[in-house]
């Protein structure tokens, strides 16, 4: 019996001590009520505003899980990740301002005026901006793709270059954007920065008469302003693959709007390696849309891609052409590896421009050489991808508005860009692709005017010489500078391969 009421005892001991502790914990002494709202006050005031923030952060996110739950499960599907990091958008938009929109010319005087375009089926909005441009008659790529654009189907175009592919799928889209909206409807890629400019000035110059707003998306210039444009409301976005995926990982733009992506100059994208970006910019988008695809070229490559982000294409192949322009003369000039830069120097001795290319095969190639003829007083620009944005826009400008007289470039210049009145186009190097020897020498010889292009060759590069051989189907005439010291005298026709006959 003692035992049994020491142990009551000893319980209720142990429950007054857990319940004493449970009161000062609620900021109430057991054994002086009345102060325990001071304590409790005190021990309030007495936590830092560090531990409120810890508390308050640590609250807030337990509340979004449950949010995103709510909604995913009106599906009987997880959304894709591309699609949840596109709905989840973390800026706010702003109200775009108003863009001042010219008053479009009325059909009845635009179709005497330009009646083959306006024969393609585009509005009068298109055909204003295409009257302002001062275009009359539309080029074949431009008259077989602008109809089948209007009519929805998917594309794959085959031109050359310089023959109006941007504006070939351009037009028929503007012309098809009726209203402005916030985000991207329409994405155009480009392999780089200069096409990427270009393109956009173009669809700025398009849509003169639209609401439509466009932006060009590209690195080596800050994203703020990029990011500030599409907060306000973009319609289309012309950009290059590594800029875009940036604005995308950081949820500053959203591709689930797209309805008309085009990839202009797609092999070219495969040859700089950016087919992975691309193939997962592709998935970004919506399924249900138009696919545009233009280039100079379609290897098998490009083809086996279009097999998978295309649905049902149109082929267009308007007049693609492996051989120079017939107002183009091109020669090679063999000469020692060693003795390339010599002859380089002498041959600009021997000629009179105003507007010259010299092509190289790397950039560090091209640095060199232009410091070089720097070094000899000659005006000169260099591009290449490794110099600054600000840059790039500066030499080409130059180079455009004859503030220099020579532009040192590697292929970044060989495509799309519209650079008038080039005399000489020369290549320090034999292209190791036969497709880029001729958009090379493309830059001259342009608009019916006369152009020469020269290569320089050296031993090493025959078989690069003989694939361009071989692509255009024509040997390409060898040539020796007079007066210049070779090393060894150059071989300017084939030796003919003589048999060797059998020892019997």
């Amino acid at each position: 019996m003692n035992l049994l009421n020491k142990l009551v005892s000893l319980g209720k001991k142990v429950f007054s001590m857990r319940s004493g502790k449970q009161k000062k914990r609620a900021g109430t002494s057991p054994s002086k009520p009345g102060k325990g709202k001071k304590k409790n006050a005190a021990g309030k005031a007495g936590r830092s505003a560090k531990e409120l923030r810890i508390r308050d952060s640590s609250a807030r996110p337990a509340a979004k899980p449950r949010a995103r739950r709510a909604v995913s499960g009106q599906g009987s599907s997880k959304p894709a990740p591309s699609e949840a990091r596109a709905s989840e958008q973390d800026l706010p938009a702003r109200k775009r301002p108003a863009k001042k929109v010219a008053v479009p010319y009325a059909l009845e005087d635009l179709t005497p005026a330009i009646p083959e375009f306006a024969a393609l089926g585009l509005s009068a909005y298109a055909l204003s901006a295409v009257k302002d441009m001062g275009y009359s008659i539309p080029t074949p790529i431009q008259s077989k793709a602008i109809p089948i654009v209007l009519s929805g189907s998917d594309v794959i175009g085959t031109a050359q270059t310089g023959t109006g592919k941007t504006a070939a799928f351009a037009l028929p889209i503007v012309d098809m954007l009726k209203s402005a909206e916030h985000d991207p409807r329409v994405l155009v890629l480009s392999p780089t920065r200069e096409l990427a400019s270009q393109t956009a000035e173009a669809f700025k110059n398009f849509s003169k008469y639209s609401p439509a707003e466009t932006l060009l998306i590209q690195g080596g210039v800050s994203m703020e302003r990029q990011i500030a444009a599409l907060k306000s409301g973009v319609d289309i976005a012309v950009a290059t693959p590594g800029r875009l995926l940036d604005l995308h990982r950081n949820r500053a733009i959203s591709l689930k709007n797209v309805k008309w992506l085009v990839l202009d100059e797609v092999d070219r994208m495969f040859d700089m390696g950016f087919i992975e970006d691309v193939s997962k910019i592709i998935r970004y988008c919506p399924k249900d849309r138009q696919t545009l695809f233009f280039s100079a070229t379609m290897p098998d490559a490009v083809m086996r891609l279009s097999n998978w982000a295309l649905s049902d294409p149109r082929r267009l192949d308007a007049g693609v052409v492996h051989s120079p322009a017939d107002t183009i003369e091109h020669f090679v000039y063999p000469v020692d590896g060693i003795q390339k830069y010599d002859l380089l120097i002498e041959y600009l001795k021997s000629i009179k421009f105003d507007s010259l290319i010299v092509f190289t095969r790397t950039r560090i190639d091209a640095d060199r050489i232009g410091e070089w003829l720097a070094g000899h007083d000659y005006s000169v620009s260099i591009l290449h991808s490794d110099r600054t944005q600000k840059e790039r826009d500066k030499a080409l400008a130059d180079f455009k508005n004859r503030k220099t007289s020579i532009l040192v470039a590697t292929d970044i210049a060989s495509r799309g860009l519209d650079i008038n009145d080039v005399q000489y186009v020369i290549n320090y190097n034999v292209p190791e692709h036969s497709e880029d020897y001729v958009h090379r020498i493309g830059r001259t010889g342009r608009a019916n005017k006369d152009g020469t292009a020269i290569t320089l060759y050296s031993s090493d590069e025959t078989s690069f010489l003989k694939r361009i051989e071989d692509f255009i189907g024509a040997r390409i005439e060898r040539r020796k500078l007079d007066g210049f010291p070779y090393r060894n005298e150059p071989v300017l026709s084939e030796e003919s391969k003589r048999s060797r006959k059998r020892n019997r």
